[in-house]
């Protein structure tokens, strides 16, 4: 790709990010952000998959000079087109249900909502009983054209719902024109938006994307392949298309991921096909991680995760579970920090890297969490590198974090820590993890080697005299000695402060004693120049 290219690419991609967070702001109304999100997000992806369908269709049929709706009327030529449509992309629109159609109908004031609620079920209807049904089940579960947020009337939901598609239908998404990475990260860009606006719970379903580019770049230092990556809290799928990035979504085999929340499982699953990945590479699924791990003999070569911090959860019987057992103990009810970790090394190759963005409590909180933290380095001899971030980069919480990276059989005993938690660039809500930062850290943490008040390698010596405590300033000292303070200048100042006070005093009795004195003012005037005896 030439600098030309990418400037071009660049320019698309912004234009469509501004135009579609306008028409997210234009038309949601007294809609909840995050309820809205679900509509045009899912209208988003129907016309990428309805363009997709057309773009494939019209290349199958362009020796036939026959049109797909001329085609479909012809019995064997349908049976052919579903045939390999569900092969390759994995899902079937009819020509009538095309976005393109529904524009049409729009124009033409002939727009049926009801039809188009039965063109989204349809979609999901044509991967029953294929290897993609998995994958598209479910999907637009969260599109609900009946709901009175639209309007009451179906006349008002059907306004509504045109006016969002038009404002669609006049953004260039064709794959002719634009990279899929233009139009995926523009999408993405909407759900990162979202995310800022939807407060406290916006962490649990998007991980800024700096911070995921950050957990990437360390889970795929030196390799140029990576045959699976896993994220057991996904969230929206950020994270895993940014492992993708960092190395090539052509060099990663399959991506796994579970996530608890239904609307942001789909969300996850829409993000995947908008970026391009074939419904054949990923494989996600809904259930409680900890609970109900879905993907019990999973073993990946990179796994990262943003979990919940200091989440609730049930630790009944959870001792009886070979992904805690060995332990001894289980994480405290109210914080599973440890629980998630403990599970994605549970899923961790003997020759893969993990990466886990976690609260500062897991580095020295005790009880429970000291006795699984000790056996983590101790015995297993699994945690590798301590990396401290900056506060407020997430949305919805402002504490610091910190990233562990773990990788099993280690020859050395030492853990490398990083404190980045000065490294950060000021941004209106967040900080923000410039891309320099990001390489600061990547290039540190792959060298090893200590950087004043920066970084340190800790042998297992020394994180055992600290027993077992990983308290980021106890191996990287960052203070900074206060200047001497000179004593007499400080003085002359304070003297010049009187000075100039008096001053102003008089100065202001003065204009007071200017004042005409009135039987309503005599009091009050008497009053400030007690005041200032």
């Amino acid at each position: 790709m030439t600098e030309e290219t990418h400037d071009i690419q660049k320019q698309q991609q912004a234009e469509i990010q501004k135009r579609l967070w306008a028409i997210a702001n234009d038309l949601r109304g007294n809609m909840d952000p995050s309820e809205f999100k679900n509509y045009i997000l899912g209208f988003i992806f129907y016309r990428f998959l309805s363009n997709k369908v057309e773009n494939y269709v019209n290349k199958l049929l362009k020796n036939d000079e026959i049109s797909y709706e001329e085609a479909w009327e012809d019995k064997e030529f349908q049976g052919e087109l579903k045939d390999a449509l569900i092969k390759d992309i994995g899902y079937l629109i009819e020509p009538e249900y095309l976005f393109s159609n529904f524009i049409k109908k729009i124009n033409a004031g002939e727009f049926d909502i009801e039809e188009l609620q039965k063109a989204i079920n349809a979609v999901e209807n044509s991967t029953i009983g294929a290897d993609s049904e998995g994958d598209f089940v479910g999907l637009f579960a969260d599109l609900n054209l009946q709901s009175p947020s639209l309007g009451l009337t179906v006349a008002d939901r059907g306004n509504l719902v045109s006016k969002i598609l038009l404002q669609l239908s006049d953004i260039p998404f064709e794959q002719e024109d634009l990279e899929i990475d233009v139009l995926g990260d523009a999408y993405e860009y909407l759900i990162g938006q979202f995310a800022a606006n939807a407060g406290k719970k916006a962490g649990e379903f998007y991980t800024p994307q700096q911070v995921s580019k950050l957990l990437a770049r360390i889970v795929t230092l030196g390799k140029s392949e990576l045959p699976s990556v896993y994220d057991p809290t996904m969230g929206s799928g950020s994270l895993l298309l940014q492992v993708g990035n960092a190395i090539g979504k052509e060099h990663v085999g399959n991506f796994f991921g579970q996530e608890l929340n239904r609307t942001t499982y789909n969300l996850a699953r829409m993000n995947m096909i908008m970026h391009g990945i074939n419904y054949r590479n990923f494989d996600f699924r809904l259930g409680d991680t900890l609970e109900h791990d879905m993907l019990p003999d999973l073993k990946a070569d990179a796994v990262v995760a943003n979990p919940p911090y200091s989440a609730k959860w049930d630790t009944t019987d959870k001792l009886d579970d070979p992904r805690f057992k060995k332990y001894g103990k289980t994480s405290p009810k109210s914080k599973a920090d440890f629980a998630f970790v403990e599970h994605m090394l549970y899923h961790l190759k003997d020759d893969g890297t993990m990466a886990v963005v976690l609260p500062h409590g897991v580095l020295f909180r005790g009880a429970a969490e000291g006795v699984i933290r000790k056996y983590m380095i101790e015995q297993d001899n699994v945690l590798d590198a301590v990396i401290g971030l900056p506060a407020n980069l997430f949305y919805g919480t402002s504490i610091p974090t910190v990233v562990l990276v773990f990788k099993k059989n280690r020859a050395n005993k030492d853990i490398f820590f990083i404190d980045a938690s000065k490294e950060f660039e000021k941004g209106k809500n967040q900080n923000i993890l410039t891309d320099e930062n990001i390489d600061k850290i990547v290039k540190t943490y792959s060298e090893r080697k200590d950087i004043e008040k920066y970084a340190h390698d800790a042998d297992f010596d020394e994180i055992q005299e600290n027993e077992f405590n990983l308290n980021i300033p106890r191996y990287v000292d960052t203070f900074e000695e206060e200047p001497p303070v000179d004593i007499k200048k400080v003085s002359q100042e304070l003297q010049d402060i009187n000075k100039k006070i008096k001053e102003t005093e008089s100065e202001f009795l003065s204009m007071v004693d200017e004042l005409q004195v009135t039987d309503e003012s005599k009091d009050i005037i008497e009053a400030i120049k007690e005041a200032f005896k």
